[in-house]
């Protein structure tokens, strides 16, 4: 159960008064069984929620509660709010119940509060990859990000030795469990995977960050950039409809229907290159139909290389076949 999602359950019932655990799965993208869950586990931790059953039912704060932020530290306050900045992107009205709590704090708190608020955005469309645990060094970041000071990274590129380089860090980014910093480097602005970073250590200098930067908008632009080298070559590909949904969530975003065929349905694939769809398709085998001339050259290929590298004879039919 995560953190944020409660927080943003709990933003949602102040800003509305009451919702139903259908409205909470909606706006969170979850099942109704885990909405239901999230507003048990709030009421066992002792927030005042409680349901209202019968038609026009749904779960309320006792009283119309709200969350009282006087009496919070300072580092409660950003604790806080570095759960509940990536809820923001949710609903409007986690971002205006955002702003309001932001004003509930002592004036000192304030700062702080709004930087952890931003220091990080929850990106829901996976780029075809498994969803990873939150990487360690998320933390350590995200205090980097808040308190505005210079990090040191050790870094491995893809297929080059790891080298150390001192970045002032601008955000981070959890793209469906894939985490991503944004930063500000010598060569301008950078954007780094955080599997790929071996360590990370606050140097105390302080950073440096754009006056008008908002990282929403920028990891816009870095998806943006991204998407176009992915989706240099497109591929039609018919899917037995029964694995659509499979089919889709290997493929993340690059997997976009045309056209329901009954049993079957016709998808646009698309990759930087035909080599890219083929190897990506490969393993579906018969089961899908690829209306491709260059992507077919590919799959006959490697269909070729595996029947070459493990021969074997078909198996006999049954006696008197």
């Amino acid at each position: 159960m995560r953190a944020d999602r409660l927080v943003a359950t709990l933003l949602l019932m102040q800003a509305r008064g009451r919702v139903t655990a259908a409205e909470l799965a909606e706006e969170l993208e979850v099942s109704r069984a885990t909405a239901r869950r999230d507003l048990e586990a709030l009421s066992a931790a002792g927030v005042p929620v409680y349901p209202q059953p019968g038609r026009g039912g749904g779960w309320s704060l006792v009283g119309g509660a709200r969350t009282d932020l006087s009496g919070l530290t300072s580092a409660e306050a950003r604790a806080l709010f570095l759960v509940a900045g990536p809820a923001a992107s949710v609903a409007p009205e986690i971002r205006s119940a955002l702003r309001k709590l932001v004003r509930a704090l002592p004036q000192t708190f304030r700062a702080d509060a709004q930087a952890a608020a931003g220091a990080t955005v929850v990106d829901t469309a996976a780029w075809g990859e498994d969803t990873r645990d939150r990487p360690g060094l998320v933390a350590v970041l995200q205090e980097a990000v808040v308190r505005q000071v210079r990090v040191r990274l050790t870094y491995r590129k893809r297929g080059e030795a790891p080298r150390g380089r001192v970045v002032d860090p601008w955000g981070l980014v959890d793209k469906d469990g894939t985490w991503y910093l944004v930063a500000g480097t010598d060569d301008g602005q950078r954007t780094f995977r955080l599997d790929r970073v071996l360590g990370a250590s606050l140097t105390g200098t302080p950073a440096s960050r754009p006056a008008d930067f908002e990282l929403a908008g920028a990891w816009d632009e870095v998806v943006t950039a991204v998407e176009r080298k992915r989706s240099e070559t497109t591929a039609v590909v018919l899917v037995p409809t029964r694995f659509l949904e499979i089919f889709r969530n290997q493929h993340g975003r690059h997997c976009t229907v045309v056209e329901e065929r009954g049993e079957h349905t016709k998808v646009e694939l698309t990759a930087p290159r035909p080599l890219d769809i083929a190897r990506n398709v490969a393993g579906w085998g018969g089961l899908i139909a690829v209306e491709s001339p260059e992507v077919e050259e590919h799959l006959a290929r490697i269909g070729a290389e595996l029947v070459s590298r493990y021969p074997r004879a078909a198996p006999a039919g049954p006696a008197g076949s």
